[in-house]
């Protein structure tokens, strides 16, 4: 699909290099678990039927986990109209939209492909953005559907899932499984505990592979939405207001959105937090704020 976004040949770049990476990084882990289990068919079959099931449903999963409902026009028609022009103007599919019923001002784009892709915005985004900052927000995550980062994030978090859920199996099944014989238990302990250090090992790598990625997508989402609408200055007061806002929003609701850092158009961390600065999802305010003066340089219009 091309639509007028501006192109970013460093981020279809970067897309390209992590998918390799972590594709080579997935054989690897799918032929040790064959090895470890004995059982090629059964470590096939979940793989790819998880793969497959993140793949078609991750727009699914995504709104059931954020409270999030699919709209019409008629429910939302001024949400419909920002959506409505600026797909005109970008010259794309227009994506399904949806409303999350959460406080946390926040918005994410998902889905496999433009023409099966969502746009969500939290009740808490509507509720505390001008229409030139919903504007500029709802842009940079039409960016996303149209350079496909978001399916790429989408199958590249699938190793890291896999992973994830392999260590809790392998550890609930330590925990509780009995009635072997001592020797039977020895070998069967060896067996889990090499397969959570694998996992664990993988989990790590494929984290830092994807964060790497998904601070600069939500760099080049910035750029991109900033010269499609031509005010980088209201994108950067939506920055601005929704880092300050996230602040303030309890941690309960900022556990339930943390695991779809990748997908947000800010990250849902509390103040202080030191994951936000080590591995963070998200550039730093200050990095976006930057680059989007050096837009409005470039367009000729004042700084944000």
């Amino acid at each position: 699909m091309r639509s007028r976004f501006a192109p970013d040949r460093q981020l279809t770049a970067r897309m390209g290099l992590t998918l390799f990476l972590l594709g080579l990084l997935y054989v690897v882990f799918v032929a040790v678990l064959i090895v470890l289990l004995k059982s090629w068919v059964l470590v096939v079959v979940i793989a790819a039927g998880l793969l497959a099931a993140q793949y078609w449903f991750s727009d699914r999963i995504a709104l059931f986990a954020m409270h999030g409902r699919l709209v019409t026009p008629e429910e939302q028609p001024e949400l419909h109209g920002v959506i409505d022009r600026l797909c005109a103007i970008a010259d794309m599919p227009k994506p399904q939209v949806a409303v999350s019923s959460m406080d946390l001002p926040n918005a994410f784009a998902t889905g496999r492909n433009a023409d099966h892709a969502v746009v969500c915005v939290t009740t808490g985004l509507l509720r505390r953005l001008e229409p030139e900052e919903l504007e500029g927000v709802l842009a940079h995550e039409l960016s996303h559907v149209a350079h496909r980062d978001v399916a790429v994030i989408t199958i590249a978090s699938f190793l890291g899932v896999i992973a994830g859920l392999m260590v809790r199996f392998a550890f609930y099944s330590q925990l509780f499984g009995g009635g072997r014989d001592r020797r039977d238990d020895q070998n069967t302990a060896a067996l889990l505990f090499a397969v959570m250090a694998v996992s664990a090992l993988v989990y790590a790598l494929s984290f830092l592979l994807i964060r790497a990625l998904s601070r600069y997508r939500e760099l080049a989402a910035d750029r991109a939405a900033a010269l499609l609408t031509g005010r980088p200055s209201a994108l950067a007061s939506a920055l601005t207001k929704v880092t300050g806002d996230i602040a303030r929003i309890p941690t309960q609701d900022l556990r339930t959105a943390q695991a779809f850092n990748a997908f947000f158009f800010t990250p849902a961390l509390g103040p202080g937090s030191t994951v936000a600065n080590l591995f963070s999802t998200h550039p730093t305010l200050e990095r976006r704020l930057e680059q989007l003066g050096r837009i409005s340089a470039e367009l000729g219009r004042p700084a944000p």
